[in-house]
């Protein structure tokens, strides 16, 4: 009986009918919920699953159980790709034993990224094997598959979702989870220490495996061919389905090559699709991967066919696809004009919402208390990726850069360099304090750069969906590390704290770090309201009320409104007290 599975469940599905022993993996939308699921099925079928503090750890230990002959995963987003870079790079040439596959989520769009990187180009740069799955249940498919790949080519397989591929739904046909097989164990050989003599010897025998992959490809399922007239498509990916769309709304039917195996190319395949056409448009999301491979394989075959996706205009290299932008490729492809919109007539636009932190979020007065003690000082805000990036919007406009995970800190210290009369403040949240923070706190002390660094501490990882990280002990198997104690054994002096919802009290501490010297260490705790019980609620007296909107100007909480000439208070007030804390006459009041 099928089941309806989200493209990261099928995932994570997939990996248990594979075999998997370990499990790795750090938050990042939209690959979060491959964990998450993992979490919840894979103890009961004998898996050790883990958030890691980061994605090269993540990776690193996954490599470690593939080493011993075990079936391992690790899963991240693609921004965590770059952090996982130099082990994965590395682990190429050394190849591994037991079957390792990497998933690594794309964010075309971004629709919570900062870049679209294209993990394709990655897998090609690292020579690595990639899948490209269209729907959730090729991803459920293709990452069994992947283990049996890998364990075949002795190296690292990536499978590449997308974020709608990730977060769609799909009936999927499951099969059975299996017992897990024993562990082979790790055999001591000088092949698993990556000298430089070996990795000469390696690198022929890596690509070596290039061609060997190639030729795994050419009969793999996930690469689908039809044939119907001298006008073709390549396409990979989803982009297949919106093909298919584009198609039917254009009463068209085309010769289709669909790849799901982009690197290394399938070759034969496709010169012998290229064979039969005498135009073909390739379409597929972000770079042009496939793309610069046909090019190549046309060039290298003399073969008179017309090439048109990309690089000629056909096509954008940035954003997310849609049917209605890939119709309207395949339109002007095939020179005919495309009969109207296909939207839903009447359909409305979206209204436009300004980011804004959720009702209750500590964050607020740490950013709030911040930039009041900076009224009168020059100070510089350097911020971090998370939830609390949103304190760069008005009104609390408290974070002036924000570049990667735990960059903030090190741009605070580029910045103290040249700017010595600027007080710098770097903000990080909690867990990206372990991520990717910890050394750039030891840069700072060892070299005594005079920052302040303000860990945002709310008890979870709030933006990816509340997963665990080191500074909390979710059950007896964790073990808390107090934020604090690290500051200290890194060897910083002067470490302060205070609770965000009391604003007197972390105005104080604002103060005292703005003027400390050297490096500061402040930590700012209070749980997030999303996993925490709401205090109560607030009103406001509309008799005391002089209708000044001070709370809405100065907090920007979505809880409060102007109503008339005065103010309300939504039901989502979650009783964080701040409305009240700054109104001038005492015109807001806990409801008791």
């Amino acid at each position: 009986m099928p089941e309806l599975l989200m493209g990261n469940e099928a995932i994570a599905r997939g990996a248990l009918e594979a075999g998997i022993r370990v499990a790795t993996a750090y938050p990042g939308t939209p690959a979060s919920e491959i964990m998450v699921t993992l979490m919840r099925f894979g103890p009961e079928a004998g898996v050790y699953t883990e958030w890691s503090v980061n994605e090269k750890v993540a990776v690193e230990i996954a490599a470690g159980a593939a080493y011993a002959g075990a079936r391992a995963m690790a899963s991240m987003k693609q921004m965590g790709l770059n952090v996982a870079a130099d082990a994965i790079m590395s682990l190429a040439y050394i190849g591994v034993k037991g079957g390792l596959v990497l998933v690594v989520a794309d964010d075309p769009g971004p629709h919570s990224s900062q870049t679209e990187q294209d993990t394709r180009l990655f897998a090609r740069f690292a020579k690595l094997p990639v899948l490209d799955p269209s729907c959730p249940r090729e991803a459920y498919e293709m990452t069994k598959y992947a283990f049996d790949l890998s364990e075949t080519l002795g190296l690292p397989v990536i499978v590449r979702p997308t974020t709608r591929t990730c977060h769609a739904c799909q009936d999927v046909a499951l099969g059975t989870i299996p017992p897990r097989p024993p562990v082979p164990g790790f055999e001591k050989d000088p092949r698993w220490v990556i000298m430089p003599s070996l990795s000469a010897r390696q690198h022929v025998w890596l690509n070596q495996q290039q061609l060997r992959a190639g030729e795994e490809f050419a009969n793999s399922p996930f690469n689908e061919v039809y044939y119907n007239g001298p006008a073709g498509v390549i396409t990979s990916g989803l982009s297949y389905y919106y093909v298919t769309e584009a198609g039917e709304r254009l009463g068209v039917k085309l010769s289709l090559l669909k790849i799901g195996t982009p690197y290394p190319l399938p070759e034969k395949l496709v010169i012998d699709f290229l064979k039969q056409v005498e135009r073909v448009l390739i379409v597929e999301e972000q770079e042009p991967v496939v793309e610069d491979q046909v090019i190549r394989l046309a060039w290298r075959h003399r073969l008179p066919v017309e090439i048109d996706g990309k690089h000629n205009g056909f096509l954008p290299r940035e954003g997310e696809f849609n049917p209605d932008i890939v119709t309207g490729a395949l339109a002007k492809f095939l020179a005919i004009q495309p009969a109207g919109t296909h939207g839903r007539p009447g359909t409305p636009p979206l209204p436009v919402r300004p980011p804004l932190l959720c009702a209750g979020c500590p964050h607020r007065g740490s950013f709030y208390a911040f930039k009041q003690a900076a009224r009168d000082r020059k100070v510089i805000f350097t911020g971090d990726i998370g939830c609390y990036t949103l304190g760069a919007a008005p009104p609390l406009e408290a974070m002036d850069t924000c570049l990667c995970m735990g960059a903030g800190l090190g741009l605070a210290q580029g910045l103290a360099r040249v700017q010595p009369d600027t007080r710098l403040v770097a903000f990080v949240g909690d867990s990206t304090f372990f991520h990717a923070g910890l050394p750039s706190l030891v840069n700072a002390v060892h070299q005594q750069t005079p920052i302040v660094v303000v860990v945002l501490d709310n008890e979870t990882t709030a933006m990816t969906g509340h997963q665990p990280h080191p500074g909390l002990a979710t059950d007896t198997h964790h073990k808390k590390i107090d934020i604090s104690q690290v500051g200290r054994a890194c060897g910083v002096e002067t470490i302060l704290t205070a609770d965000p919802l009391n604003l007197e009290e972390t105005l104080t501490v604002a103060n005292q770090a703005l003027a400390a010297p050297g490096p500061v260490l402040v930590i700012l705790s209070h749980p997030c309201p999303q996993v925490a019980k709401p205090a109560g609620r607030y009103q406001v007296d509309q008799i005391a009320c002089i209708s000044c909107h001070t709370c809405i100007k100065e907090l920007g909480c979505p809880a409060l409104r102007p109503d008339g000439n005065g103010v309300q208070i939504a039901a989502t007030c979650t009783g964080c007290g701040l409305c009240s804390q700054v109104c001038p006459v005492a015109a807001i009041e806990e409801v008791l």
